[in-house]
């Protein structure tokens, strides 16, 4: 039988899924102001690129969160 989850699997759970959601909220709205500004001016692509790239790092500080809170969970 599984055994249940801890507040630590939640807390890791949490961490990736919070992030993720917000990543792509925050892409979605960079992503579509970025191609409406390069359909006007084309030499804006690179700082459109950039912006639409960052709110991944986000998703990548969950995943460091989640990795820390998951080596702390105890294996019986």
């Amino acid at each position: 039988m599984a055994e249940p989850l801890s507040m630590l699997d939640l807390s890791a759970a949490i961490a990736i899924v919070g992030t993720g959601l917000c990543s792509a909220w925050a892409e979605l709205n960079i992503g579509s102001a970025a191609i409406g500004a390069m359909a006007e001016n084309e030499k804006l692509f690179g700082k459109g690129l950039i912006l639409t790239v960052i709110p991944e790092t986000i998703v990548i500080f969950g995943l460091v969160v989640a990795i820390l809170l998951w080596t702390k969970i105890p294996v019986h």
